[in-house]
């Protein structure tokens, strides 16, 4: 059956088809409108879809993913961690196929997430635990790893978007940007430290802003870099917010999928392997 576009005007004599459409499910294939407030993104490590969900070592991860849509087929770009964070912020691993901090320090000009919304007056913020202090392009600091922020790379990028966590807002999540990337470090993400303990951190600083979004108009994704390092790269994801659905999706998306949706909800025009990837469709309410 083919979907007529909400955006579309309709004439008198198309609206029992319309009607028809909704009651098929139809017009669910469209993104939400209006478009989410705010997006955070939640970035975790290392670990298979089947290694987190149901796993009862992050009770609260998997309570959330029971309130929103989780992506059953959900893929991760490769192997090892910074090519995965690259393509999920600028659609390519614009190179990059190891763990090594660059050469130089904020080198990369290619389009990316924070360009493609500031272009249509949206902004962006990535949040990285222990980031020493904002603008911040040292390769590590305890157990901050640059290699897990990727925004640090590019230089359109306002060094006050790259953020530490402890500025992320603790009650006032007006004043988050339009999107947010949280990055824990490496032992609040799984990397170093357990399951649990990364399942604790997100507990403790993200159920506030959770239970804000549900009143707020306003999104979580939660999602990983990679896999455990095997061949099928696959990954936990899910979305909860107020207009997502409960249930699960067997769609299959990639990095590339992920960011296409965040530039298709505001109308963003997709960079770099995004062009030719499609925005997450048939969760929302």
């Amino acid at each position: 059956m083919l979907c007529v576009s909400r955006s579309r005007r309709l004439s008198a004599a198309l609206v029992a088809v319309v009607a028809a459409l909704v009651a098929n499910g139809c017009l669910a294939q469209t993104l939400p409108s209006p478009p989410p407030a705010h997006v955070v993104v939640l970035v975790e490590e290392n670990h298979a879809l089947d290694e987190i969900r149901g796993n009862a070592q992050a009770p609260f991860l998997n309570g959330l993913a029971a309130y929103g849509t989780t992506m059953t087929q959900s893929y991760a770009t490769g192997h090892p961690s910074q090519p995965n964070y690259l393509e999920l912020f600028s659609g390519s691993t614009q190179g990059v196929s190891g763990d090594a901090c660059p050469a130089v320090a904020s080198a990369l000009t290619t389009p990316n997430l924070d360009t493609a919304l500031a272009s249509v007056g949206r902004t962006f913020a990535g949040y990285a635990e222990s980031l020493p202090s904002a603008g911040s392009l040292q390769c590590s600091s305890g157990a901050y790893a640059r290699k897990h922020n990727p925004w640090s790379y590019f230089s359109q990028v306002a060094p006050g978007s790259n953020r530490p966590f402890s500025q992320f807002p603790t009650s006032n999540f007006a004043a988050l940007p339009t999107v947010s990337f949280v990055v824990p470090n490496l032992a609040d993400d799984m990397h170093d430290g357990s399951i649990a303990q990364a399942d604790a951190w997100a507990e403790a600083h993200l159920s506030a802003y959770v239970a804000w979004a549900q009143t707020h108009n306003s999104l979580l994704i939660v999602t990983f870099d990679e896999d455990d390092g095997s061949a099928g790269n696959h990954i936990f994801t899910f979305f909860v917010g107020p207009m997502v659905k409960l249930g699960v999706s067997a769609q299959r998306i990639t990095h590339d999928d992920l960011l296409r949706t965040l530039e298709n909800l505001y109308g963003a025009q997709p960079t770099g392997n995004s062009v030719n990837a499609h925005p997450v469709l048939g969760i929302w309410k």
